[in-house]
């Protein structure tokens, strides 16, 4: 059997490696785990990755966790365009210097709207003004370090050309986007560098990688979600818990 991979395009990192995959034609064989209903939590997914995270990669007896650690495999082992992971250290090392500090103030900080319009009211739980508010300030914050700090006046975040790091800050922004969030608003130049990542992506894999995200406050409104397990039930209680 060939590469497995295991995903959920609510999913953001999901997102960045099922488009990575796509542009760059890696075969992989697509197994979709409903992070709605808590398939993540089951005992069958559980055999396969014990941290219960998506997306998880199966390459025969290699399982790989953590979305960066699987779009650098698959870089390395499809052997994709440099521009994606550059061999030059330096601009290497741009890359590892965006997505380190992505992970600290971009990846918590723009999913907590999914859990604040869907998946907190999916369960009956109404997160508080006040973290909601200390949340939009903390997007408007990492916003405008993005765009100074790691745009600047280049094209694309690490450089002249699309490398990882845009592509997962792109499926990072994409996730308030589809709730509502202007987050493009009042900043040209990081709605032009938005514009070229999908214009190199491609309109239609940014349209078939997204169509679940923004259709999921229809959804919601619609009450076509399914219900969570009772296992991600708790865990989702957890993390509605920890959003400062």
């Amino acid at each position: 059997m060939g590469l497995e991979l295991f995903l959920d395009l609510v999913s953001q990192p999901s997102r960045a490696v099922y488009i990575f995959a796509k542009k760059n034609g890696i075969p992989l064989e697509l197994r979709t785990v409903d992070l709605v209903k808590g398939q993540h939590k089951s005992k069958e997914f559980l055999q396969i990755n014990s941290l219960g995270k998506l997306p998880t990669l199966k390459d025969g007896d290699f399982i790989l966790t953590e979305s960066l650690a699987i779009l650098i495999y698959l870089s390395c082992k499809y052997q994709t365009p440099d521009h994606w992971y550059p061999s030059d250290l330096q601009a290497r090392a741009r890359v590892h210097e965006y997505l380190g500090w992505h992970a600290d103030c971009i990846r918590g900080t723009f999913g907590i709207p999914l859990w604040v319009q869907v998946l907190g009211p999916l369960i009956g739980v109404q997160v508080p003004e006040e973290k909601v508010e200390r949340n939009r300030t903390a997007m408007d914050q990492a916003l405008q370090w993005l765009e100074d700090k790691f745009l600047g006046d280049r094209p694309f975040l690490a450089g002249q050309q699309v490398t990882l790091a845009d592509l997962m800050a792109l499926e990072k922004l994409m996730q308030p986007v589809a709730l509502g969030y202007e987050l493009f608003e009042g900043r040209p130049r990081l709605a032009a560098w938005r514009g070229r990542v999908e214009a190199f992506l491609g309109a239609e894999l940014c349209q078939e990688a997204h169509s679940i995200i923004l259709s999921i406050l229809e959804q919601a409104a619609k009450k076509t979600l399914p219900t969570p397990s009772p296992e991600a039930y708790q865990a989702m209680l957890l993390r509605i818990a920890r959003i400062p």
